[in-house]
């Protein structure tokens, strides 16, 4: 009890290396457990409570464990399909000598930090543990549902890059679905990325990842085009977008550790070998960190500065483009450039609300000129230094409290549409009438061609106006509009119209 009360003190967010995994379905295995901390880097010890669901992790480093956490906070891992949660332990390192239902765990976890860590000689060891590991090969079959943004080559190559060596992929269209097809260097890279990304979506709420493993063991990549790639030959053509691709079948592990020999980075992570600068998501950076929330598979590396030009120099405004870009992530930074006026930067939280916001904004009308939005070179937004002369043209948004995404259970990831006639207005204070809000359209300029209270929910409305630019404007100018009292108009694209 004296034990169990001075625990208490401590504060149980406190960073370290061991992890309490709770929730663990009936039947999960040790290599199993082992495996959600293996791209991480190394594992240390590892205790199973099989009766209690639950198990502790020791990972080598402090460092490790918070990229776990980080990582694991936003995208919940699963194991049989069911959701295990993962903290820090109180406990700073586990002592297993003695224990008598570690016996078993053990030989799994060397098993599978040997295979992590090149040596596959000993993988049979694995099967001992009563088939931890199914016997798999090194290549994955993704089907993508939901497809409602584009996913590319380059952004598959990054999402699966954080589990290991990815050598070749193939994309393709079958039965009416997106899929594709990945080669790993390792056959354990391939189970980590399966284990912890089916199921996942690429983007909020759509581009659902469905994997498997392939009956074929190798791939034959004839081009590098945005179709197919083999990361470890930059000499191949780039074809006419017809590949054919032939399926050679040689024991399973034959390739491995032979493709990368000088890669000394960590482990599970892979170098930007062959990744042509200026791809969809801009310059590579591998990070393991993400900011909570922000999507289900967090932190992709990536550009998350947007390059946006076109604009009506006379009307743009740091905050205009804060608040029309915060509509699809969070906004940290603008600078319009202070010699040319039509062109600014936009730094967005993440690499993927980057790409939402060009998937959404890219071809709109703004001020009459179509904006366009494309990923920058640049990786982040300077801010001017002291006595720099800037005009108020570089602001620095980053702790915004109108943010739309900080919240991770923010209904507003799934309320991401794009710009429309329609707009969704909330948090309408009762005293604020429908002719109150058609004037407060009409005084920016906007033609209010319909409008209505929800039945069930007076503070919110939808409001018809004569075109989506005219919208887009009405969006800057007012979401946010202070009703005094401290209550401020919300203002969203609306998928429906009225």
């Amino acid at each position: 009890n004296e034990k169990k009360k001075s625990k208490g003190k401590r504060s149980p967010c406190s960073p370290s290396r061991v992890l309490h995994i709770r929730q663990i379905p009936n039947g999960v295995t040790g290599a199993e457990v082992v495996s959600l901390g293996l791209p991480f880097g190394k594992v240390t010890n590892l205790l199973m409570l099989r009766g209690k669901g639950q198990a502790f992790l020791e990972m080598a480093s402090v460092d490790a464990a918070v990229s776990m956490v980080n990582y694991y906070t936003p995208a919940t891992p699963h194991l049989h399909n069911q959701p295990v949660y993962i903290q820090y332990s109180n406990y700073k390192e586990l002592r297993t000598d003695n224990q008598h239902n570690q016996a078993r765990p053990q030989p799994a976890l060397q098993c599978a930090n040997a295979v992590q860590h090149g040596n596959l000689g000993i993988t049979s060891a694995l099967a001992s543990e009563g088939g931890v590991l199914p016997s798999h090969g090194s290549v994955l079959r993704i089907v993508v549902e939901n497809v409602f943004c584009p996913v590319t080559l380059d952004i598959l190559y990054q999402i699966f890059s954080k589990f290991g060596f990815v050598l070749k992929i193939v994309m393709f269209h079958k039965n009416n679905q997106f899929q594709a097809l990945l080669q790993y260097a390792d056959a354990m890279n391939a189970y980590h990325a399966k284990m912890s990304l089916d199921g996942h979506c690429i983007y909020t709420g759509c581009c659902t990842l469905r994997i498997d493993f392939s009956k074929l063991t190798n791939l034959t990549v004839k081009y590098n085009n945005d179709k197919s790639r083999d990361f470890t030959r930059i000499d191949l053509p780039f074809g006419d977008g017809q590949r054919t691709m032939e399926a050679s079948l040689p024991t399973p592990f034959a390739t491995q550790n032979t493709i990368f020999p000088s890669y000394t980075g960590p482990p599970g992570f892979a170098p930007a070998l062959g990744f042509p600068q200026g791809a969809a998501l801009g310059p590579f950076t591998v990070t393991t960190s993400a900011a909570p929330g922000h999507m289900t598979i967090p932190g992709i590396p990536g550009n998350s500065v947007l390059l946006v030009s076109n604009l009506n120099p006379e009307a743009i405004t740091p905050y205009g483009l804060f608040i029309l870009f915060g509509v699809y992530g969070d906004v940290h930074r603008v600078k319009i450039m202070f010699k040319k006026r039509g062109i600014a930067l936009v730094q967005m939280a993440d690499a993927t609300q980057a790409q939402l916001a060009i998937n959404y904004l890219n071809g709109q009308r703004l001020y009459g000129r179509v904006m366009h939005a494309t990923l920058s070179k640049y990786q982040t937004i300077q801010l001017p230094r002291e006595g720099q002369e800037d005009k108020g043209l570089t602001k620095d948004y980053s702790n915004s409290p109108l943010h739309r995404f900080k919240n991770p259970c923010s209904k507003n990831f799934q309320n991401i549409f794009p710009p429309s006639a329609t707009l969704h207005l909330s948090n309408i204070p009762p005293s604020v009438t429908v002719d109150d809000l058609k004037n407060l359209f009409t005084s920016k300029g906007s033609t209010v061609k319909g409008f209505k209270f929800f039945q069930k929910d007076c503070k919110m409305a939808l409001i018809q106006l004569g075109s989506v630019e005219e919208a887009v404007h009405a969006l800057i100018e007012l979401h946010n509009h202070d009703f005094g009292e401290n209550q401020h108009l919300r203002v969203s694209f609306s998928k429906s119209s009225i």
